[in-house]
Order: structure tokens, then sequence, then C-alpha cells
């Protein structure tokens, strides 16, 4: 894995830098001793290390606005911060860049239920907006299955999703408005309240940006009524292809559930002897299948679920009967990661996304895949979007297994795009699947995307070595040639 060089020059003033940002910020507000440092080296992806050059946790807005005033007249770099639960390494340090946490900005600005929305701080937790409206029955619909600990800024850097994101879209399609810090400095608003705002559509260009734009300090995002009932349908198969067949068919016959989640056999038996959740053990394969809306439509739909299973050999089913069951079966697949950590020392966890119809061919491929390596594979994932998360379980301290772990989550990826989808559902690119980018574009497309980075950061100072396998400078962009110029990058540290 490899990053940009590092700017020697700038760490040679690592005293001086230090002493501006206490300039800015409160004294305890700057991290520069090593021990305490250690505590921000990595992010989820915990096979990649680096000691952070200096670490900051600025208190407002016009604090992060000096800050990066400051490294733009400086060339000082800027790795963005959230909680610190990504899955790509998009927050990994870099030995001359400043890492600029948000954990300070943790305040739920307004709640405005006429117009559906709360204004928030991106240090907010996922968990923590639905449980600020929940009283007047209302909740955030994106749900990532980390949402107890993932900060809503992180989840517009990566575009989060969860289990209820087939019915009622990713993040970029529940936020209205952000405000964000520039390289420069200067603070902008980019949407607001209303549900449509005129020009580019730069709030799409934002969210999914993994830190490489600008700084977000403040997100709208919009608000839904909670269900008048909602209940949760248990599909069991004896194969994983089986139970991919059953979401296509649930698909195919027009039924959008509010959720449709799958897991096999390790994540079940995992997932169940850790919070006893409900689930079958003589199962391979098991479908959550939630359906929401007005009590006579959600009864109807049960009742064809539950034919189609049937259709589809379905070996154990069962709906929930109270609200306490339904939240107990989805107990289980929020709970699956840190479940599936019971089995094994270490595991990766991939992200990539399939079209539905290849679902079961993908799986058979990923059983191929476990043989060839030696190693195994828990599959949990959004069955309904095609997001596969398979977990490649591994013991980082046998030679060569994590080796094996990343070049088997390489063939997991290369399938996803040869099938027709794309490296990652919702947790970035970031350095994880950087160098894999070629699979799926060209060079002269990963150009045209670096422009718009460009046009926002033109001395690649927000976030370097992210996303792109080659960081082509900007004045070389501005060119419609090929130039195969590129930054050379060293070794990332493993763990």
């Amino acid at each position: 894995m490899l990053m940009p060089e590092p700017d020697y020059e700038t760490i040679t003033r690592r005293d001086e830098i230090i002493a501006n940002m206490h300039s800015i910020v409160p004294a305890d507000c700057v991290i520069f001793e090593e021990d305490e440092l250690r505590a921000y080296d990595c992010d989820g992806l915990m096979a990649y290390k680096q000691l952070p050059f200096i670490v900051v946790l600025p208190e407002n807005t016009e604090q992060v606005s000096k800050i990066l005033k400051y490294c733009h007249e400086n060339g000082v770099k800027i790795v963005p911060r959230g909680a610190g639960t990504g899955l790509s390494g998009g927050a990994l340090p870099l030995a001359d860049a400043i890492t600029l946490g948000l954990g300070k900005f943790r305040e739920i600005i307004e709640t405005d239920y006429e117009n559906r929305c709360v204004v928030t701080q991106p240090g907010v937790t996922n968990l923590a907006l639905t449980q600020a409206v929940e009283h007047e029955g209302f909740y955030y619909a994106p749900d990532p299955s980390s949402q107890i600990a993932c900060s809503i800024g992180g989840n517009v850097a990566e575009n989060s999703g969860g289990v209820h994101c087939l019915k009622y879209g990713l993040t970029t399609n529940n936020v209205l408005g952000v405000e964000m810090v520039l390289m420069n400095g200067d603070i902008v608003r980019i949407g607001g309240k209303h549900l449509d705002a005129p020009g580019y559509d730069l709030l799409g260009v934002i969210n999914g940006s993994e830190g490489l734009l600008g700084v977000i300090t403040e997100v709208t995002v919009r608000i839904l009524q909670k269900p008048e009932t909602a209940k949760a349908v248990l599909l069991g198969f004896d194969s994983n292809e089986a139970g991919g067949g059953c979401v296509a068919a649930i698909i195919g016959a027009g039924i959008i559930p509010g959720g449709m989640e799958m897991m096999d056999t390790f994540a079940i038996q995992a997932a169940e002897e850790f919070v006893q959740a409900g689930y079958p053990l003589n199962v391979t394969s098991l479908l959550i299948v939630e359906l929401d809306g007005p009590a006579a439509e959600v009864e109807h739909l049960i009742g064809k679920v539950e034919a189609i299973g049937r259709q589809q050999n379905v070996k154990y089913m069962k709906v929930s009967e109270t609200e306490e069951e339904r939240q107990r079966f989805w107990s289980g697949r929020k709970a699956a990661f840190p479940a599936v950590g019971r089995l094994s020392p270490d595991y990766l966890c991939m992200d990539g996304t399939i079209p539905r119809g290849q679902l079961s061919y993908v799986l058979t491929r990923l059983g191929e895949l476990s043989e060839k390596y030696g190693l195994r594979v828990a599959n949990v994932f959004h069955a309904g979007d095609g997001n596969l998360h398979p977990l490649i379980l591994f013991d980082a301290n046998e030679p060569g297994e994590l080796e094996a772990a990343e070049k088997f989550g390489a063939d997991i990826l290369r399938l996803c795009v040869e099938v027709g989808g794309v490296l990652t559902g919702e947790h970035g690119v970031g350095v994880e699947k950087r160098d894999l980018m070629g699979e799926m574009f060209t060079e002269d497309d990963m150009k045209h995307q670096q422009r718009v980075k460009c046009a926002f950061d033109p001395r690649h100072l927000m976030n370097p070595g992210k996303v792109y396998p080659t960081l082509h400078r900007c004045a070389e962009l501005g060119k419609m040639h090929i130039h195969h110029g590129q930054v050379p990058f060293p070794d990332i540290p493993r763990f």
C-alpha cells in the first residue's frame, strides 16, 4: 500500500506549526505527544497504521476556517477525521499532515418538524439523530450497522447506507444541505432546508467525497415519520443460492421492502450466539425481510413474501409478532460484525456492490475463492440493493495470512466489477481500494474526477493519497493530452 512522499520540509517545521495551532485553538485541543497520538493512528481499517504528524481538535467552524487557511497558505496537508469508524482507511493519518478531528462538533442545532429536517453538527452519531426525534414519531432513515458510534459527518463523507437504504435511500438521498469549509478557509453553504436547490448538484458531489473536497461542519438531514406498522420475516434456506434466488423473486414481484438483509451460516451462528436473536441454526442462508407502511398494506405484502418463500422452497419462515421481536430479529444483523469477531482473531470487512440478479453466481464464486485462499468468509450484506459485506477471517499472527486476505478481498472486488457492479457501496475507496480503481475506471476517467478535486483543492492538500492511485497535479490536468507523471508513494507501515 503506497502513500504520498512525506514533505520533509513540513516535518522540520513541526514546532512552529504546533505553536500556530495553539494560537487558533485551546492548548488541550492540540495533540502532539507520541503516546497520545497513537489513539489516532488508524481508522476502522486497522491493518494499516501511521502515527499522525499532529492532531488538532477544533471546537467551532471559525477555528476550522482559520486552521485550513493557515494550512493552505503554508502548504500543510490536512486529513479530516470523524469518529474513526471508517473501514477503508479514509482517515488514515499522514506523517506530514494535521489530522483534523471533528469529535467536538457533537450538538444537534435544530429540530424542525414542520420542514421535517434536523440541523446537526457532524460529530453527532447516526443513532443520536433518531433518538432526538423519535418522541415525536420521527426517525432518520439511513442506519449503518455502526450507527451507535459512526458520526453523521463520516456518513456524508462515505455516503453510508444501512439496512433500510433499499426503500429510503443512502445518505445522499437524505441530506438537504451542508456547511463546509474549503481548503483556503472559505466557509460555504450548499443546499438547506428546501427540497431542491438551483444550479449544479454540488450536494451530490460532496456526499461520498471521502474528505477530499473540504471539511463539513454542519449537516441538514431529512427526517421521516415512523411507519404505522412494521413487521419482519425470517426466511431460511438450504443454500446461499436459494437465498439469493428468493431476493431476486421478491424484487421481481415489485415488492420494495423497508429492508432486506442476508446472512450465511457463519454469520447466522455467530450472531445467534452473540445476541440470541431467535435465528434458526439449521439453515445455510437467512433472509430478514421487513415490510412497513399502513397495516393493511403490510399484511398484504407479508402474505406475498410468504408465498414467494414457499415457491423458493424455504426451509424456515417466521413473521415477527411484536415490535420487540422485530427489533430482536434486527439486533442479530446489527451485531453481526462484532459477533463474527469471535470466530477469528482478525477479519477484513469488504464492501462491493453487484446487480441483484448476479447474487447467486457471486456467492458461488465467493465459496470458490474461499477454498483457493484457504480462508473462511462470512457473508453479511444488504441483499436488496446488492451491497455485499464479505468478512474474510484470518489471523495476522500467522505469516502470510494478512497478505492472503488482502488478495482474497481484491479478487472479490474485481468479481463485483466483472459482473457489472462497483468497487464500493458505502465504505468508500480510501486506501483499501485505491489501487483497484483501474479495474473500474480508465486513466482518463480518473483524470476527469480529479479535475473536480482541483476546483476545490488546487494544491492537493486535503486528504492526499486517498481514492486515486495516481496523484496528478492540477496544472497537468488542465491539459487534455495524456501525462504519465505521478507522485511517488512510499509504503504504509502495517501493524
